[in-house]
């Protein structure tokens, strides 16, 4: 059976939790990260030297990287219908997950961070500032991107839709100002409907 590790809590480990979810895959999930430890032991260092969750074993197969396991999940998986088989379409749903892990994420964290995990006393005023001014504008770009298309990569659900929604969902959970984004509201609403996505997303921040 697939054996995913980290903390259910983790915006990386519900990538892969909704994932096996809209696959409708087995699996069994070991807490690791933050307060379960678990991940600067020697035993888990050899499944993944960075020492971050997930990590996910297949048989005697090791993977982290959320963004490569649910790529990894979706290909191998006998439903196709995450994986889109449009070399074009494919590549764009890519691009998509790409990008939250290198912008949209980079510009969320230090807002989620200073919001949900640092005492309101020690927060630092420049950094929320910054990064709530960051975290709209990327927003802005997925609320441009679905103007014309009901999902990231088209008119289908996809890989490319997955972790972008894991990073919007904290973003309208936090205590900040959201402008309108019909476009991106919309899309959200249509995440918020999926089962799995309720099931390995909708929880408290923390």
């Amino acid at each position: 059976m697939l054996k995913i590790w980290g903390r259910a809590n983790s915006i990386n480990v519900q990538k892969v939790l909704w994932c096996c979810g809209e696959l409708r895959l087995r699996y069994e999930r070991i807490d690791a990260g933050n307060e379960f430890g678990v991940t600067k032991t020697p035993e888990y260092r050899a499944l993944n030297p960075n020492g971050f969750v997930p990590t996910i074993e297949d048989g005697d197969f090791q993977l982290w990287e959320s963004n490569v396991i649910v790529r990894y999940l979706a290909q191998k998986s006998e439903d196709s219908r995450l994986y889109p088989a449009d070399i074009r379409t494919r590549f764009d749903a890519e691009r998509w997950m790409d990008w939250q892990a290198t912008v949209f994420w980079p510009a969320l964290r230090p807002l989620f961070i200073e919001l949900i995990r640092t005492l309101p006393a020690n927060r630092d005023v420049t950094v929320i500032s910054r990064a709530e001014s960051l975290s709209l504008a990327a927003a802005q770009i997925l609320d441009a991107r679905l103007s014309d298309r009901t999902f990231l990569a088209g008119e289908c659900f996809s890989i490319g839709d997955i972790p972008a929604a894991t990073t919007v969902h904290r973003w309208y959970a936090l205590d900040i100002h959201h402008p309108e984004l019909p476009n991106l509201q919309r899309w959200y609403d249509l995440m918020k409907q999926r089962r799995p996505f309720q099931e390995a997303v909708m929880r408290p921040l923390s």
